[in-house]
């Protein structure tokens, strides 16, 4: 099964393409970036447009996301709220089931401990996917760990 995961947000979008066999294995993955001087809608439509084409090109079968994490910054949450709505729209499109997992579920997953810090799941994350070893960017990270979730949840 090949999916494609993403951890949602318009200045940095976490991306990658898992496939799993008998293990997890990383296809692809980047960190989408958008420039801060751009408008909002300028920013979603490049977002949009950067899932649609990784989807075109890698094929995946299903789109695991994370959910909104509300955070104390309202502004912020309804702009990642928005940049989801173009993810999810851009998958339906494409004929995806969408999957969405939580903050715990993913640490859970990838650790087996939902507490369990950033730098525990990064660690965890390259010793199950070795090819994300040279990975320095947290979103991309986030997207190799939903990825993981996905998989561990589907079986």
């Amino acid at each position: 099964m090949r999916i494609i995961s993403i951890d949602p947000g318009y200045e940095r979008l976490g991306i990658a393409i898992l496939e799993k066999q008998k293990k997890e294995t990383l296809i692809f993955s980047e960190c989408f970036k958008t420039k801060s001087d751009l408008l909002f809608i300028e920013r979603l439509e490049l977002v949009g447009r950067e899932v649609a084409r990784v989807i075109a090109e890698y094929k995946p079968e299903a789109l695991a996301i994370e959910n909104l994490f509300i955070s104390n910054n309202q502004k912020t949450a309804m702009r990642v709220a928005e940049v989801r709505g173009a993810i999810l729209y851009q998958s339906r499109l494409s004929g995806l089931s969408a999957y969405e997992y939580t903050p715990l579920q993913v640490k859970t997953a990838t650790t087996g401990y939902g507490k369990a810090t950033k730098d525990q799941v990064s660690t965890m994350v390259r010793k199950i996917v070795p090819e994300a070893q040279n990975i320095t960017q947290d979103d991309e990270i986030d997207a190799i760990a939903i990825g993981i979730t996905h998989f561990a949840y589907i079986r």
